[in-house]
Order: C-alpha cells, then sequence, then structure tokens
C-alpha cells in the first residue's frame, strides 16, 4: 500500500476531514476504509458524483523534485469500480481540462523512486476534477495552481513543509456536461507554521462552465475554513479554525497571490 497522507507530517498532527452525516455514506470503501491512499496523497471518493470529496497531500519543500510528465496518461484506479470515477468522456473536445486537485508539482519529492511513483500517482483520475483551461492553468495566471510556490516565496515556512486540503464542492446545482455533474467551486486550505506556530489558509474558488465552452473567467476568494465546512459538508480538525489569523472578516477577493492575507 502506497505512504498517504502523513498527518504527522507538521509538528502539529493534522487529520484529514471527516464527512458531515448527510454525506458518510457516499463515500467509496476500499479494504473497508473510505480514505484512499497514494504516493504523498489519499482522498475521499464520492460514490454519486464520480470526484474526490477530498484530497489530502504533504509538500516537502526541501525534497522537491523537477519531474517531467512524459510518458505518464490519466488512468484509472483499477482498485476501485470504474463507475465511481469519472474518466475521459468528460475531457473531449472541449475546453474543460483533466485539471489535477493534488498538484503534480507538490507530490514529486523524496528520493527518485519515491518522487516517480508519486508524479505516476497523480494522474490517477480519483485525483482530477473537471476544470476550465484558464482556472487550471498556472501559466494563464489561474491562482488556484499558485497558491503553494506563492506560500513558499513569501513566507518563511518552518522546514518548508506544508499540509494541503482541497476538492470540489459538490453541489447539487452543480451544470451537468456529458453526464457528469461539473464542479463550479474548488477550494484549498493550506497548513503551515511560522516559528512554531500553525497557521491555516482558506481558499474559495469558482470557475465559470455553463455553457463550458463559451464563457471564461473564474474568480477566487480568501475565506474562513467554516465556509469551506459550510460548503462541503466536511468537518475539519478543530485545530485548523483556532489557528492564528486563520478567519479573515469578510471574504477576500483575489486578483492575485500577492493579495494574500499569509
Amino acid at each position: 500500500m502506497p505512504p498517504g497522507y502523513a498527518p504527522r507530517f507538521l509538528d502539529t498532527p493534522i487529520p484529514p476531514p471527516d464527512p458531515g452525516p448527510r454525506i458518510a455514506g457516499d463515500l467509496v470503501d476500499l479494504d473497508g476504509s473510505p480514505v484512499i491512499d497514494y504516493t504523498h496523497f489519499s482522498l475521499a471518493q464520492s460514490r454519486s458524483r464520480r470526484l474526490a470529496r477530498w484530497v489530502a497531500w504533504n509538500v516537502d519543500g526541501a525534497r522537491l523534485r523537477e519531474l517531467d510528465r512524459s510518458g505518464l496518461r490519466f488512468r484509472y484506479d483499477e482498485r476501485l469500480d470504474r463507475s465511481v470515477q469519472t474518466g475521459d468522456e468528460a475531457y473531449r473536445d472541449n475546453r474543460l481540462d483533466r485539471g489535477h486537485i493534488a498538484r503534480r508539482a507538490d507530490l514529486c519529492w523524496g528520493d527518485p523512486e519515491e518522487a516517480r511513483a508519486a508524479n505516476a500517482d497523480s494522474f490517477y483520475f480519483t485525483n482530477i476534477t473537471p476544470q476550465m483551461d484558464d482556472f487550471n492553468q498556472a501559466s494563464r495566471d489561474g491562482v488556484w495552481g499558485r497558491l503553494e510556490n506563492a506560500l513558499l516565496s513569501q513566507v518563511e515556512v518552518d522546514r518548508l513543509a506544508i499540509s494541503v486540503f482541497g476538492g470540489p464542492v459538490l453541489s447539487d446545482a452543480d451544470p451537468m456536461h456529458r453526464g457528469v455533474a461539473v464542479p463550479v467551486e474548488h477550494w484549498k486550505i493550506i497548513c503551515y507554521a511560522v516559528d512554531g506556530t500553525l497557521r491555516a489558509r482558506a481558499f474559495l474558488f469558482a470557475q465559470q462552465v455553463e455553457p463550458v465552452l463559451k464563457l471564461d473567467g473564474f474568480a477566487a476568494w480568501q475565506v474562513e475554513i467554516g465556509v469551506i465546512a459550510e460548503r462541503t459538508e466536511l468537518i475539519f480538525p478543530d485545530m485548523l479554525g483556532a489557528a492564528p489569523t486563520a478567519r479573515p472578516q469578510p471574504p477576500r477577493p483575489l486578483s492575485s497571490t500577492a493579495e494574500i492575507d499569509w
């Protein structure tokens, strides 16, 4: 079994979120557990939506490796039934990207074999959501794909160690496309320490997806962790809500990573 998300990666142990009562029965079990492990990340998969409810991953900024993606293909996790995974049918001939939730670059750390395994694991469809190209691609100024880099470049993070939670907001109002409900909103919570003190920052992102082929743009906000909990019906560990200045009031719109209150 691959080493998944490590709750004790930071000095303060941070377990992954628990599902609220309404969605607990929707999670896919693997070997009797709703937590599915990969190299450097873990996730919980929604049976009804065929996408992840949450993904949790660790970033060791001191041991990151630059690996390319040549030869790697998006693929089903054969440990799970394909009926609970969203595959290529959602992405052909449109502007929807196969968007990584746990970023490929975040996962490629450790010894060479470990980093290569994480690089390959990042391409499982369970770690992918339909994301508009301008939302997903950092080269097109998408804030979603640049948060972790911005943190490490702007803040003196202890040991360059980060733990991240992220995923789509699976709303009943999400628009349908080729039999797949495309999430309008995504979220991230980034956890790290400065001088031994835990910090947590939460972000909400909205992409314009209806009609899929015509609308551009997306919006990003820095929000309270409670906003993420309410939208996702996930229960986050108490220490995140108690982290200093983790609750900006009111939600702050972001046009660039330079505007983030770290």
